[in-house]
């Protein structure tokens, strides 16, 4: 998994996961936006951006089918309801 923290703009941090090809963005309103078949040379180019919020806006957002995040309810610091009450089989 690769991660890359950012310190301005709205977000907060990209995980990427080469073998799915699965994009994870942590938004600094505590959301996590998920991406599927995202290159990684994508992930990349965000990480290196001047503003990855504008390169998501540009490259990402609409380019992209969006799915589950990989670690759902890992930013709030409260367990998730697969935590409390069992996570069923997929």
């Amino acid at each position: 998994m690769l991660t890359k923290q950012f310190t301005t703009g709205r977000i907060r941090k990209a995980e990427y996961d080469p073998a799915s090809r699965q994009l994870d963005l942590h938004w600094d309103n505590k959301t996590i936006v998920a991406y599927k078949h995202v290159p990684e040379e994508v992930f990349r180019r965000l990480c290196s951006a001047p503003n990855p919020t504008t390169y998501w806006e540009d490259r990402i957002a609409e380019e992209y089918p969006k799915g589950r995040p990989m670690n759902p309810g890992t930013t709030s610091g409260g367990k998730s309801l697969g935590d409390l009450f069992g996570a069923a089989d997929e």
